[in-house]
Parts: C-alpha cells; sequence; structure tokens
C-alpha cells in the first residue's frame, strides 16, 4: 500500500495552518490524516498539528486493525479524545481560544477503508467502477444544499460558505461521522482540505480515478492548479493507493 502526502502554503497566507500525514504500522496497515486548522491568533496550526500528533501517536500503539467495528471504534474514540484535548488546551491558553481545526482520516486495510471526518476537508474514493466524494461537509452551505434552500452552483459562491457547523477543539464531546468502505488492489482514495477543492474541480480531481505513475507528480500537478486559480489558502493532499508496495519504497513524508 502506497501513501503520499503533501502540503503547500499557497500564494496569500503568511504560514501555513494545514498539518496531516501517512503513517503504516507494523501489519502493513495505513493511517491517512488531513487536517485544516483555523482560528486563534495564529493558533490554527497548533491545533491541526496536535490533533495530527495525537492520531499519529495513538496509531504507533495499534499492532493491528481486524475489523471494520474496531477500524470505527479506533477512529470516533481518538478523534473525540483529539477533539477534548485541543479544546482543554484552547480554554487553558488564552492566546489559543477560539482555534479549531478540521480533519478527516483514512484507516486502511488490506480488505477495507474506514474513514472520519469532522468539518469541510474531504475524501474521494475512486475505482474500477467510478471516482465519488464519500464525505459530507459540516458546513452552512452544504446544510442549505442539503435541505434545497439553495442550488450546488450557489454554494459555490455562497458568502458564507466557509462557515462550519463541526469542528475539532470548538466544543467537548464531538463525534466524527465514520463509514467503511471495501478496498481492493489499484483502490485509491484521496484526502485533501478546501484550499484544493475550492480551486479545483471534482472534473479535475477525478484524475485520481486512472493515474499512473509517480503520486508526486498528481499531487503537485493539483497544488499547481489551485496556486494558479489564486492559491488564497492552504493546500493539502494524501493518497492512499492500494497496490504492492516495492521494497525500496518508503512511507509518505509527515
Amino acid at each position: 500500500m502506497i501513501g503520499y502526502y503533501q502540503t503547500d502554503q499557497g500564494k496569500v497566507r503568511v504560514h501555513n495552518e494545514d498539518a496531516g500525514g501517512v503513517f503504516h504500522n507494523d501489519a502493513g496497515q495505513t493511517l491517512a490524516i488531513v487536517a485544516d486548522g483555523m482560528g486563534g491568533h495564529q493558533a490554527g496550526d497548533v491545533a491541526s498539528q496536535m490533533t495530527t500528533s495525537h492520531l499519529h501517536t495513538k496509531w504507533q500503539e495499534v499492532e493491528k486493525i481486524e475489523t471494520p467495528d474496531d477500524a470505527e471504534k479506533w477512529i470516533k474514540e481518538t478523534v473525540l479524545a483529539a477533539n477534548n484535548e485541543i479544546k482543554t488546551y484552547a480554554n487553558e491558553h488564552e492566546e489559543c481560544a477560539g482555534m479549531g481545526t478540521t480533519v478527516v482520516v483514512a484507516l486502511c486495510t488490506e480488505q477495507f477503508a474506514t474513514i472520519g471526518h469532522i468539518g469541510d476537508s474531504r475524501c474521494y474514493f475512486a475505482n474500477a467502477y467510478g471516482f465519488n466524494a464519500i464525505t459530507e461537509d459540516h458546513s452552512l452551505v452544504n446544510e442549505l444544499v442539503r435541505s434545497g434552500q439553495i442550488t450546488e452552483e450557489q454554494a459555490e459562491h455562497h458568502p458564507r460558505k466557509n462557515v462550519l457547523l463541526k469542528a475539532i477543539g470548538t466544543e467537548y464531546d464531538l463525534t466524527a461521522d465514520v463509514k467503511t468502505l471495501e478496498f481492493e488492489e489499484d483502490d485509491r482514495l484521496l484526502l485533501c482540505t478546501d484550499g484544493l477543492t475550492n480551486k479545483v474541480t471534482d472534473e479535475e480531481l477525478r484524475e485520481l480515478q486512472n493515474h499512473q505513475g509517480d503520486w508526486a507528480d498528481f499531487t503537485q500537478k493539483m497544488v499547481d492548479l489551485a496556486n494558479e486559480r489564486g492559491g488564497e489558502d492552504n493546500i493539502t493532499l494524501a493518497v492512499v493507493h492500494h497496490c504492492q508496495l516495492p521494497s525500496d519504497e518508503k512511507e509518505g513524508a509527515e
């Protein structure tokens, strides 16, 4: 299984508040994380880094995930613990008041992938049969679209497009939405922040489905597209490809 992670500051922001990584355990299972920090006095990077670090640390303690139920339980419990840790930290550190982060996590085994998320960072799934978003944004505009109050086209330019209904660290006891998919040879997952999806269309992201070769080329192409179109936000993405890992291949950079 190959995982690749890339983050870019973009063209406008003075620092990068995104975080994440791709991590493997001794059983060859993969955990991919993407987090988009926000709020506080430049403390968004604190929230996203804390979330990533918490999940990574807990993942290092996992010998092997055997079942989808185990995977879903692990994600829910670990994300909940990270959320409460960050909320407490923000309460105790005035400079971090109001900070939070999105998170999207993929726990991938040879048989299945379990996805958990809070916020509007997304996960897309591609296989021989298609390419689909498998997360639902926890955002105001998505709720307005779901309830039929605005169209998807109107949502693209809505003045409150960036308003989130859920984010890590904003209140205690938030639970991630989770779902499990069959994960078979040559299936691919893409996790990404809205710095990518606000600039690159789903049709362009569909290249995930048929990409051959180095995943660094794919992720760099997507980053370049977002930056060419303004790059007003940080841009972060992670790919997990269900394939045989060459013996000299190393895990994606943290």
